[in-house]
């Protein structure tokens, strides 16, 4: 989420009105109802996530162990296991 001045965006009227009830505040404007983004949509976090836990996946069905996959993605064993497990079930 980016700041923008309002002056920029705002009427006058508009900006004059949201003064007088929070002059010189930070606000936050929420999404249009229906527009929301879940996380990690809108960068792709969401997506990288899910591509890692299968390839996690993938390499603890050909043998590597809990341990091997912690390391190799600097996550706790028990992390390792949330998400194999996790993938059987999508399965």
């Amino acid at each position: 989420m980016r700041y923008i001045n309002a002056k920029s965006i705002l009427p006058k009227e508009v900006l004059k009105l949201i003064q007088k009830y929070a002059d010189g505040e930070y606000l936050y404007i929420p999404r249009i109802e229906g527009k929301e983004k879940s996380w990690g949509e809108k960068n792709g976090t969401k997506s990288r996530l899910i591509k890692r836990d299968r390839e996690i996946y993938k390499e603890y069905q050909k043998g590597r162990t809990y341990a091997d996959l912690s390391t190799a993605y600097f996550l706790s064993d028990k992390s390792i296991q949330r998400i194999v497990n996790k993938e059987k079930n999508r399965d």
